[in-house]
């Protein structure tokens, strides 16, 4: 078996893990990309819209700061974000930005001179001053007192991707592809590296490192509809609490994004939205206007997909064959924008859903997008309980974006949090001694070739993978969708129990051998389903309505009681349920719990500084 040695192991080849890559290679360390897929397919690539920086440069961001742009992350976080984790992304998030202009990204720029822009559906004026040319452009998105996301077209992670993989490639960072970690090499106390199965000829491989970093993306795949690719499966989480040490955080907090197409649920960016695109219902009427009144179309996420909920709940729908919908309209905003701003929602349209945007309304509704939760970190990226593993982006739960967080954040996340991140484990490993336990790596490897040929064999039994994951979808879909109650997750936490123990009988069709897609679901099954289970009983748990949790038997915002952060554990992996636990959401108040400035709630206030929860 072959064993390969570096000083530090990223487990993901996106925007963050790359990002962190390039600054462990900067210090002088040697540094390997585990991916499913070429390094330019990662999910980053399909991000579209921008990322949010306090630059200040176009006419609409002028007096912008990082001051203003942590306001509206606590905000749009409902108060559930860490504070001082939000602090350090909003300074840090114009330095990068320049810093990948530096590097190639070709960002928008701003154009001196009178111009328009659409709000609401309405045009107005603006002018873009002289001393500002040639600056990187911004465009407004959901949530934000200032237009500060820059963009390139609506093409941004794709272009931002390809930048960052040629410095990877620039500074010897390694990308192994088509190689997926299977399970964390650790002996109770520190992580020493994974064992990895190549999903080209099926051989299981030993990676030893000093550090080693959970940066996989997110696990939208266990919902039924989502924007998220097939490769977002939760592969990274499922080795994480695998371990029985690492907490997961927050999984309950799940975003739904306003706009996925019907029926194909992909994306297309709130940039629509943030150039002036209306939502529309069955009467071709606009309604957000009705329910923020100030936002409109662009309050935070969760407001929106829970009034677009609400209105295909009041009759207001689109019927189709693939259920109600409502319209997004750009068709205002004219060709010339359309085809170049926004030409991938352009040729999203028209490849998949045969219409014409310039011309034609597009169906959307929510669909799930993103997960705020994953691995429990520090505000270094370290995680919770193992030494020498760290997280960041998207597979880890930071905690910059609470429990809702805002368009463009995440993106930009990516690089900020990389960049952070991957200074502290060029810290962590200037100093580092690391004694490898052979004992300790034989018997992981004896464990998941073992696990293999069980699975192969069929010695637990002879479930279907695809029937069960089909199960576990259809639980989540039902109990743990934008609306959430106490019979509704009742009832999905039975069922999600039902669908473990089958979980744990899977069975394989097919020899198993080489590439095998059935293989490589059906060793994850067990593992999301225990994900779905943390998800829903932390969502049944949390007794009130924040950010994108929103329990209609809890109306409120609960402060008082509910300031905190969720900590799911699976202690042994015999357990049909986890184990959780709370912390304070965040030991450092720059701004205390208070009113969003939109979507209407009720909101019981803490009389003192939050206390943890439990252990």
């Amino acid at each position: 078996m072959q064993t390969i040695y570096t000083d530090v192991l990223v487990i993901g080849a996106g925007l963050a893990g790359e990002r962190a890559a390039i600054e462990a290679a900067q210090a002088g360390f040697s540094a390997i990309c585990l991916s499913l897929v070429p390094s330019r397919r990662s999910h980053s690539s399909a991000a579209m819209g921008g990322m949010q920086a306090a630059l200040g440069n176009c006419a609409k961001g002028d007096g912008d700061c990082p001051d203003v742009h942590f306001s509206d992350t606590v905000k749009g976080s409902d108060w559930g974000c860490d504070q001082e984790v939000a602090r350090m992304f909003a300074d840090n998030a114009p330095i990068e930005m320049r810093r990948l202009a530096h590097w190639g990204v070709p960002w928008g720029r701003v154009v001196p001179g009178k111009g328009s822009y659409f709000k609401g559906g309405k045009l107005y004026d603006k002018e873009e001053k002289e001393e500002n040319r040639g600056l990187i452009n911004s465009r407004d998105f959901g949530g934000t007192a200032k237009w500060r996301t820059c963009y390139v077209s609506d093409g941004t992670g794709h272009s931002v991707l390809y930048t960052v993989d040629n410095v990877c490639a620039k500074l010897g960072v390694e990308v192994h592809d088509k190689t997926e970690a299977i399970s964390l090499i650790h002996d109770g106390a520190t992580c020493f590296g994974a064992v990895a199965r190549c999903l080209r000829t099926g051989e299981l491989r030993v990676y030893l490192a000093k550090a080693s970093v959970i940066a996989t993306g997110g696990f939208g795949r266990i919902y039924p509809g989502t924007t998220n690719a097939v490769i977002c499966d939760g592969g990274g989480h499922i080795t994480a609490l695998n371990t029985g040490i690492v907490p997961m955080g927050n999984m309950e907090a799940v975003q739904f994004h306003p706009t996925g197409i019907v029926p194909t649920e992909i994306l297309v960016t709130e940039g629509c939205r943030g150039d002036g695109g209306t939502l529309l219902d069955v009467n071709e009427e606009r309604f957000m206007h009705v329910y923020e009144p100030e936002k409109q179309e662009l309050a935070s996420r969760d407001v929106v997909a829970r009034w677009m909920t609400h209105h295909i709940r009041q009759g207001k729908g689109v019927k189709s064959p693939y259920g109600d919908h409502l319209w997004l309209d750009i068709r205002h905003l004219g060709e010339k924008h359309i085809t170049g701003k926004l030409r991938e929602v352009y040729e999203i349209c028209t490849s998949f859903l045969g219409v014409d945007p310039i011309h034609q309304l597009i169906p959307v509704r929510p669909t799930h997008h993103y997960s705020m939760g994953g691995v429990r970190t520090n505000k270094d990226g370290a995680a919770y309980g193992l030494g020498g593993l760290f997280s960041v982006g998207e597979a880890a739960c930071w905690d910059m974006h609470g429990f809702n967080r805002l368009g463009g954040n995440s993106l930009a996340e990516t690089v900020v949090a990389g960049g952070i991140v991957g200074k502290k484990i060029a810290e962590f490993l200037q100093g580092a001694e690391v004694t490898f336990n052979s004992a300790v790596i034989d018997a992981e490897v004896k464990k998941q070739q073992e696990r293999i040929q069980n699975v192969i064999r069929c010695k637990a039994g002879t479930e279907n993978v695809y029937k069960v994951r089909a199960a576990m979808q259809d639980a989540l879909f039902k109990g743990a969708n934008i609306f959430r109650t106490k019979e509704g997750l009742t009832e999905c936490i039975a069922t999600l129990q039902e669908t473990l123990a089958r979980a744990r009988k899977v069975g394989l069709k097919s020899n198993g051998l080489g590439v095998n897609p059935e293989l490589s679901a059906a060793l994850k099954i067990e593992g999301q389903v225990k994900m779905a289970l943390m998800l829903s009983c932390g969502a049944l748990n949390r007794t009130e309505s924040r950010g994108s949790h929103n329990r209609e038997d809890f109306p409120a915002r609960n402060d008082r009681d509910w300031l905190s952060r969720t900590l799911a554990y699976w202690k042994s992996e015999t357990d049909d349920l986890p184990t959780l636990k709370y912390e304070a959401a965040t030991q450092v108040f720059h701004i205390p719990p208070g009113d969003r400035g939109y979507g209407k709630s009720e909101i019981i206030k803490a009389d003192a500084k939050a206390e943890s929860k439990g252990e």
